[in-house]
């Protein structure tokens, strides 16, 4: 789509464009999941998807790797092709490779060497052991041909080639489809769940060979042997950039770990024993995973459409789109709450039958933990959309909020009181309150669209200058430490020299590029955000988190004004980005921590008890912004053209003397 398209494109065609393709991907994994289940049920009992589901947090957690390395890699190659590196790219996409594969086959080493501890921390009773234990070391065996699958996917939809990386999802769906019932049932070869297991190991392998044989059709980048050299510190960059996909899944495993526990501690205490929920809460999650599919795959699909509106501040497009997200999503999701409360018994019976109790309790489960389904469409919604307008934080704590920050404690103080139907108890009342932070926060949001005013940053220099720079395209860049008065000097510069002055004026251009709010780029530019929050929701299904976006968008957008003529550009990394232009002086301005201390306090407002404190924080971000994605050092002199102390001479004076360094370089070129 271009993006022009984007602000002027029918809402409802863009949503069906973006928004089908992540619903399809999302079903085909949870189908994934579910398969199994259901031939299990049939071939087996209800005893053997208990099995399965205490087997399910192992695969989790190997899944969260995969991704971690998977989202990891395809981050570092759209980075580095957004920075016009093709060597850095290949190598970063070679030791994401590598380093997943190591992973792998050490993860599988683990599982198959300690299965039964592994099963007993995730709540296995005695009953479902001999089920678990067929069943995991099987998949164990698996897990590279899985895990190095999931990482090829990732890359391979970075490389542009989506509908690639879905087909052989799919393939892989339906040869399980295929393969489950004859290694499963009675007619076939009869091997239980340990059949279940094959037919999935089968259908990865064939996933993973069908992504192996894209390695030598990549369309930005060629493999080679020299690709393949291992450098741990690449791997640990390409794993960095996956991180929040790491966080996001084993926040589940941590969610499935409590919850089993609970079942196992309290449900001998209980009519239904410990195997019935067991197996139950497994089943009713995976069918509420379809759900969730379909709702995350229409907030998802609405990102790009509300990014760019809202970068673009055409809040009444951001408005609609979020009316017609937040409609489709509750209408889907009572059709849900409908089945959920009128046929319980038929949803569970497509697993397999089982006896009163298991019957009972599958009912009660369906009726009261997913009570308020039709609420989580507006929480997860929310979430995906506080992550469009580049406000990660609030869409990483409606994240957490409802399974981590809520349901866990609920589940554990309820349990002690109800003994295993307190578990079924705080998902709603989990998910209750999480609608209302949502509700609230995103009442808020909305309010404020339609205050919002356009503003206007663009600062013009004089154009009556003597010397016509323009026409030599010289380009200056200013960087400097916060507190040193390096942008008024950089202002009075391009006065003097009758330049373009670009510095807040880049952020609409930069929000036009990125499709991030004007409002997200002033307030994070310059930052790379350390903290888990702030990056554990951006990868729904872009592969780039938030502050890679806005510097390749950055990059952009400095390269386009750099090519329109002379002028004088402050911070974001422009001495590197613009290190191949001959023309570019680049300057390095400074000051001491007195004279900082008095600049901020008179022209920021800072307190002076605090001042310092906040200098030296921004001061930090920006260096740590810098050395990250430039590999060079911010306070590096060897960087830089000119680097003044502007405390010796003051800021007229130093941008004075600036100004006749520029003339004298420009008059040695000529």
């Amino acid at each position: 789509m271009e993006q022009t398209n984007l602000g002027t494109e029918k809402i409802g065609k863009l949503l069906k464009t973006f928004g089908i393709p992540c619903i399809i991907s999302l079903i085909v994994n949870a189908l994934y999941n579910i398969i199994d289940q259901i031939f299990i049920g049939w071939g087996v009992n209800y005893l053997g998807n208990g099995a399965t589901n205490i087997v399910f947090p192992i695969v989790i957690i190997c899944l969260a790797f995969a991704l971690m390395f998977g989202d990891g890699t395809s981050a570092f190659l759209s980075l580095k092709l957004g920075q016009k590196k093709q060597e850095e790219a290949e190598k970063g996409v070679a030791n994401g490779i590598i380093a997943g594969t190591i992973v792998s086959i050490v993860l599988c080493v683990i599982v198959l060497m300690f299965l039964p501890q592994l099963l007993n921390i995730f709540g296995c009773t005695d009953t479902l052991r001999e089920y678990a234990l067929s069943y995991g070391y099987v998949i164990a065996i698996g897990l590279p041909f899985s895990m190095i699958g999931t990482i090829l996917n990732s890359i391979i939809r970075s490389d542009g080639s989506p509908k690639y990386a879905m087909a052989s999802m799919v393939i892989g769906a339906i040869l399980n489809i295929i393969l489950d019932p004859i290694f499963i049932f009675d007619w076939g070869l009869d091997l239980g769940v340990q059949g279940a297991a094959i037919a999935t190991v089968i259908s990865q392998f064939v996933t993973f060979i069908i992504n192996i044989l894209y390695i030598s059709q990549f369309k930005t980048i060629k493999l080679n042997k020299e690709s393949f050299k291992f450098d741990i510190g690449m791997a640990t960059s390409v794993a960095m950039l996956g991180i929040s996909s790491l966080i996001t899944q084993m926040s589940i495993v941590v969610v499935i770990a409590v919850q089993n526990t609970i079942f196992k501690e309290y449900g001998e205490l209980s009519k239904f024993g410990s195997d019935i929920p067991l197996t139950v809460i497994g089943i009713v999650i995976k069918i509420s995973q379809i759900l969730n599919s379909i709702v995350i795959g229409i907030a998802a699909g609405s990102q790009p459409i509300v990014g760019f509106n809202y970068g673009a501040q055409k809040y009444d497009r951001v408005k609609q789109t979020l009316k017609i997200v937040l409609a489709c999503s509750i209408g889907v999701s009572t059709i849900a709450f409908i089945l959920f409360q009128t046929i319980p018994e038929q949803l569970i019976g497509i697993f397999g039958s089982g006896d009163e109790l298991y019957t009972e309790f599958a009912c009660l489960t369906f009726r009261i933990f997913l009570m308020f389904t039709i609420l989580n469409a507006v929480q997860i919604s929310s979430g995906i959309f506080f992550q469009a307008i580049g406000k990660p934080v609030k869409a990483a704590f409606l994240t957490l909020s409802r399974q981590i920050l809520l349901f866990i404690p609920a589940a554990i103080i309820l349990s002690k009181y109800f003994n295993i139907m307190g578990v079924i108890y705080a998902q709603p009342l989990a998910d209750g309150i999480a609608f209302l932070i949502a509700g609230i926060l995103l009442i808020v949001e909305v309010r404020s669209l339609g205050k919002k005013a356009k503003t206007s940053y663009a600062i013009s220099g004089e154009k009556d200058n003597k010397v016509k720079l323009s026409k030599e395209k010289m380009i200056i860049t200013i960087t400097r430490e916060y507190g040193s008065g390096g942008r008024y000097v950089a202002k009075l510069l391009a006065q003097k020299l009758g330049l373009k002055f670009y510095d807040k004026d880049l952020i609409e251009i930069i929000s036009n590029e990125s499709g991030l709010s004007a409002e997200y780029i002033e307030e994070n530019e310059q930052n790379i955000h350390g903290n888990l929050l702030s990056s554990f929701n951006t990868r729904y299904f872009n592969n780039l988190s938030n502050d890679d976006n806005l510097f390749i968008a950055e990059s952009k957008s400095i390269k386009k004004v750099a090519e329109k003529g002379a002028c004088v550009i402050v911070g974001r990394c422009s001495n590197y980005i613009l290190r191949d232009n001959k023309h570019v002086i680049n300057v390095f301005l400074y000051s001491d921590d007195e004279h900082k201390v008095r600049r901020a306090v008179k022209y920021y407002g800072l307190k002076e008890k605090t001042a310092l404190k906040e200098i030296n924080r921004i001061n930090r971000n920006r260096e740590k912004h810098y050395n990250y994605y430039t590999h060079e050092e911010w306070r590096k002199f060897d960087n830089y053209d000119l680097c003044v102390n502007v405390d010796k001479l003051g800021v007229e004076k130093t941008a004075e003397l600036i100004e006749r360094f520029v003339r004298e370089e420009q008059q040695r070129h000529n």
